[in-house]
């Protein structure tokens, strides 16, 4: 088997000091592969420093002599396209912002399989639950929310529950 041919900008010496600065644990243990090559190391010998086979490492070796450094990162997968257009993603975050209307909807806070519901029922996609929670990090809204209100609720009979603490003065 041939041995690998890696650019020449760089050298074992060189990819251990990057591969200490960097902060991608899968970009260190390429790094560290390649540095092992370089040391003139068999393949499988650098592939298992790398946790990798073989085939794997001649494949990050072609990466990273065409692309350098940023060669050996992983590259961002697509996943799957959304169901939503772009204008329904906005009508969407309008529901969501808005709230329930108990009347209409029969609850008082939104919940995943609430809004499951109502995207099925609006917009005629279907959604899971968990899939809701990737749509609603996608348009910025956490998952943590205030306590609901009830409608009918009397701002005084709240002030009048309140805990009050008396003023202290600041020299005691």
């Amino acid at each position: 088997m041939p041995a690998i041919q890696l650019r020449d900008d760089y050298d074992a010496a060189e990819l251990r000091r990057l591969a200490k600065q960097s902060r991608n644990s899968r970009q260190t243990r390429r790094l560290l592969a390649l540095a092992a090559v370089y040391d003139g190391m068999s393949r499988a010998a650098a592939a298992q420093v790398g946790g990798m086979d073989r085939q794997t490492l001649r494949d990050w070796a072609h990466r990273f002599n065409a692309e350098g450094l940023d060669g050996l990162t992983d590259r961002p997968r697509p996943g799957r396209e959304c169901l939503l257009n772009e204008a329904q993603m906005t009508a969407l975050a309008g529901i969501v912002e808005t709230g329930p209307d108990p009347a209409v909807h029969g609850v008082v806070r939104w919940r995943r399989i609430d809004l499951k519901r109502v995207i099925e029922e609006r917009f005629g996609v279907v959604y899971s639950e968990r899939a809701i929670s990737d749509l609603l990090a996608r348009l910025a809204f956490s998952h943590i929310s205030g306590r609901p209100q009830h409608p009918a609720q009397d701002e005084r009979v709240i002030a009048g529950f309140k805990k009050t603490s008396r003023v202290r003065s600041p020299h005691t």
